[in-house]
């Protein structure tokens, strides 16, 4: 149990003198989330292609070592009548990643031209919707039973628009899958932090508003040129080669190939901004929030505290995790480019994770 749980569930007359209050904890918490919002505007705002290096080099792969730790202790010891929702939750979330990780293979093998790969992003992400309006239909039938039925015609809309525009589609799912992440963290609160939850909401209130000052002051700037003292810092250990790829690499995914009408330093800033603050979920707040022990107490982890078998799973899974984050490190500082297109691929298995997880909150 955290010192905050300590003191906040202690009787008054037993608390010590000056021990910091519900409301002084609520303030620190709200504090430590306007200063990250602010201080992830500035810096991606001014230094964005030397904020996404270093970001990604040194957050992207704990953050989802974090996620695995958070699913891990949200899943049942028993799924019961949840048998079918989690079987086609995960089995969804591997087959939809090894044939969005298969597709550039395919591609290359066929030698598919533009049309033959907007058929196959097409169909990807149609199958992808499908798959989220069934995991809604099913936890639509659970105890208590909600009322989703709005959900199916936007999911059919959103397939239709899909097919007038696929790579539309893709470049919303990169823009909005950080935002998740806020979402998990606020049903967090509302279960372990009810108090703390109002002040989250009300810096949420800001997102928008630090969003529009960027759009604002960014809209008419010119294209990066890569030369803000951060990347200028980066850059050199990575060769001319990588320094050019890895600029085309960054804007691409920001989605430059796709709106070239807007400027690329409006589009890395804006996802840099969202993903930092997507990195600072993962690895601040859910773990202060939601985790009741050290990350490597199982106490409160149902598969591992109930199943000694089940245990060791959950321990090799973290374990496994825990090497792919050193991989990936190392990876980084060998081959930065390529570790990146490597892991943005294999990262859709947790994009896609989180979507029925995300619905047993709800």
């Amino acid at each position: 149990m955290s010192v905050a749980d300590e003191i906040l569930k202690k009787p008054a007359d037993d608390a010590p003198e000056n021990a910091p209050s519900a409301s002084e904890f609520t303030l620190v918490f709200a504090s430590g989330v306007l200063v990250v919002m602010f201080a992830a505007c500035l810096l991606a705002g001014w230094t964005p292609l030397g904020f996404s290096i270093l970001t990604v080099f040194l957050f992207a792969a704990p953050h989802n070592w974090s996620e695995a730790r958070y699913f891990l202790s949200r899943m049942p010891a028993r799924w019961g009548r949840l048998m079918s929702f989690f079987a086609l939750g995960i089995g969804g979330t591997i087959v939809l990643t090894g044939a969005f990780a298969s597709l550039p293979l395919i591609a290359s093998a066929f030698a598919w031209q533009r049309e033959e790969w907007l058929v196959a992003m097409g169909t990807w992400n149609s199958v992808f919707v499908f798959w989220i309006l069934t995991l809604v239909y099913m936890r639509s039938q659970q105890n208590p039973r909600r009322d989703w039925g709005w959900v199916y015609p936007i999911g059919f809309v959103l397939v239709a628009l899909n097919w007038i525009w696929p790579q539309a589609w893709d470049l919303a799912l990169v823009y909005i899958h950080p935002c998740i992440a806020l979402w998990f963290l606020d049903r967090e609160l509302g279960q372990k932090r009810p108090e703390w939850q109002p002040a989250y909401r009300a810096c949420l209130m800001l997102l928008p508003v630090l969003l529009g000052l960027l759009w604002w002051q960014l809209a008419s700037a010119p294209s990066l040129p890569g030369d803000d003292s951060l990347s200028m810092r980066i850059t050199p250990f990575f060769g001319d080669e990588h320094r050019s790829a890895l600029h085309t690499q960054i804007t691409n995914h920001a989605g430059a190939g796709i709106l070239s009408n807007i400027s690329t330093h409006l589009l890395v800033s804006t996802h840099t901004f969202l993903e930092m603050l997507h990195y600072g979920v993962w690895l601040v707040a859910i773990p202060l929030v939601a985790w009741r022990e050290e990350p490597w107490n199982f106490e409160h982890v149902p598969l591992a505290r109930d199943s000694s078998g089940w245990r060791w799973f959950v321990i090799g899974i973290l374990c496994v995790g825990g090497l792919s984050v050193l991989g990936f490190w190392a990876g980084f500082a060998a081959n930065y480019p390529l570790t990146r297109d490597i892991y943005f691929t294999v990262a859709m298995l947790h994009v896609l994770a989180e979507v029925p997880f995300l619905l047993r909150l709800l």
